[in-house]
């Protein structure tokens, strides 16, 4: 007797992935690259910023239009999702009070815990995706039952400083394409598949400034409030506008020209003096008053929920930096923690982002305070 014909089991369904989209070669390769691993995958476009849209710095039409055209070419549906309520409200406003309190933010990493992988994975969810994707470079690794985040094989544009904030919930579930690959292959990749922004230059600066002068936009937000300029030995060199307007090792814009005591050498932001309101100013890139072997940090947040152990690790204080070999210590409060490095740090600026490393793992990191 025959065997009544049976239907074959249908292909598995691809899981869904929301990926952001920014309309540049990394975000529009990420999700070529996902469509070719056979995922579900759709393009979401977030508008972060909506004071400057007829400005001549703001390129979020230019980049929508980008977005579109690479969509269309891969095959993917894409949307695009207002967020500027909430990134007004969660990290622009932030980004004033630490700047009026005389700190340096880094609204980037803010804007990644609390907009990339927070209203955006929020909205994904709600579109009924399975994982999301962005096109940083990092990777994350599943381990017992723990996610860990990962520098990218690319060191030069490894991007996990940035990332140092998130938390187990948002790392579940979220795909990092470009983390393997080095970013000459995605030029290539973006160039070989016929991408039109193949060539298109990468964003640089906080995301809401882009390209325009950064004094001229904080100037609409923070008062004037001037004050002396001193050197390190107290003598009164010049005036400045505010000390919102400046940061440690700052070289460029604080309008002292040549040289106060004949040696010639450049002049940089050293101390802010916020009870007296006076900004000091040191000469020579190695001066004393730039230079540190230690820091504290706030608001630390580590990434497999819990506190590392006191040891020998390796940090970095600004994004642009090597790794360097620190020992961290356990604070009580307010400070969470603080670094002893076995080198001296260049400007090691409070408001920016202490950020921990093992080897290739990320700890996580908190705020520089002292």
């Amino acid at each position: 007797m025959s065997q009544p014909n049976s239907s074959p089991t249908p292909p598995k369904k691809p899981k869904k992935v929301v990926i952001g989209m920014s309309g540049g070669v990394d975000s529009s390769v990420a999700a070529w690259m996902l469509k070719e691993q056979g995922y579900e995958v759709v393009g979401l476009f977030m508008k972060n910023w909506e004071d400057d849209d007829n400005d001549e710095y703001c390129s979020a039409r230019q980049d929508w239009l980008d977005v579109v055209s690479v969509a269309d070419m891969i095959g993917i549906d894409v949307e695009a999702v207002n967020f500027a309520a909430e990134y007004r409200e969660r990290v622009f406003a932030e980004f004033l009070r630490e700047y009026a309190a005389g700190r340096t933010p880094n609204p980037d990493v803010l804007c990644n815990a609390e907009i990339k992988f927070k209203a955006f994975l929020d909205h994904a969810m709600s579109l009924g995706a399975d994982a999301i994707a962005t096109g940083h470079y990092a990777r994350v690794r599943h381990e017992d039952g723990k996610a860990q985040l990962l520098k990218a094989i690319d060191a030069s544009k490894d991007q996990s400083y940035f990332l140092h904030r998130l938390t187990q919930q948002q790392l579940a579930n979220v795909l990092f394409p470009l983390g393997e690959i080095p970013k000459t292959e995605v030029r290539k990749i973006a160039e070989k598949i016929g991408l039109h922004n193949a060539r298109k230059k990468d964003s640089t600066g906080i995301c809401f400034i882009g390209e325009r002068p950064f004094r001229e936009f904080l100037n609409r937000y923070l008062p004037r409030t001037p004050g002396s300029i001193k050197t390190t030995d107290g003598k009164t060199v010049g005036e400045h506008m505010g000390l919102a307007f400046f940061t440690l090792g700052q070289r460029k814009g604080i309008g002292l020209g040549g040289s106060q005591d004949g040696n010639g050498d450049a002049w940089y932001v050293a101390r802010k003096d916020m009870a007296n309101n006076t900004l000091y100013v040191a000469q020579g890139h190695e001066h004393p008053w730039l230079l540190a072997n230690r820091l504290e940090a706030i608001d630390a947040s580590w990434i497999a929920g819990s506190t590392p152990a006191a040891g020998n690790y390796s940090a970095k204080t600004r994004y642009r930096q090597a790794d360097s070999a620190c020992v961290l210590n356990i604070g009580s409060a307010p400070v969470n923690f603080n670094l002893s490095f076995l080198e001296a740090q260049w400007a090691v600026t409070p408001g920016q982002s202490a950020v921990l490393y093992d080897g290739d793992i990320c700890l996580g990191g908190g705020i520089i305070s002292a």
